[in-house]
């Protein structure tokens, strides 16, 4: 596997696709079984939804989705990070508010905080082993 990925992309929905397929890549450089690939695909695609509903509502300008992936054949660790407006609540949500909870429901870990510098950090772990193996 390419233990890594580093992408940095403008907030806007049409590159969450782009950041799928950059993992997808990944995930087939591994052979990942479909359901672990689908479940990190779901979560990634959730993490960058979210930056690009909610992490730059108030600036004048998009900002930036930041994405990491790092493997070392057993786990991948992927963290989303903006650097917006950071975690707040919003009765006025765009969607139905339920990406962080299909994030924690499909990954082993998940964590979710603010960022240094400002923003929100969105970190996903996931057993690349056989799902018998999976904590």
């Amino acid at each position: 596997m390419s233990d890594e990925l580093d992408l940095v992309l403008a907030s806007s929905a049409e590159n969450v696709p782009v950041v799928r397929q950059a993992v997808r890549g990944l995930l087939d450089a591994a052979s990942v079984e479909d359901q672990v690939a689908g479940d990190v695909l779901l979560a990634v695609t959730e993490a960058c939804t979210n930056v690009v509903r909610h992490a730059y509502r108030d600036a004048s300008a998009p900002g930036e989705i930041e994405i990491t992936a790092s493997s070392d054949g057993h786990r991948l660790v992927i963290a989303v990070r903006d650097r917006g407006c950071g975690l707040s609540p919003r009765i006025d949500s765009p969607g139905l508010g339920l990406g962080l909870p299909v994030i924690a429901a499909v990954s082993d870990r998940m964590e979710v905080h603010e960022a240094d510098g400002g923003g929100t950090l969105v970190t996903m772990e996931f057993a690349l082993a056989a799902s018998a193996d999976r904590a």
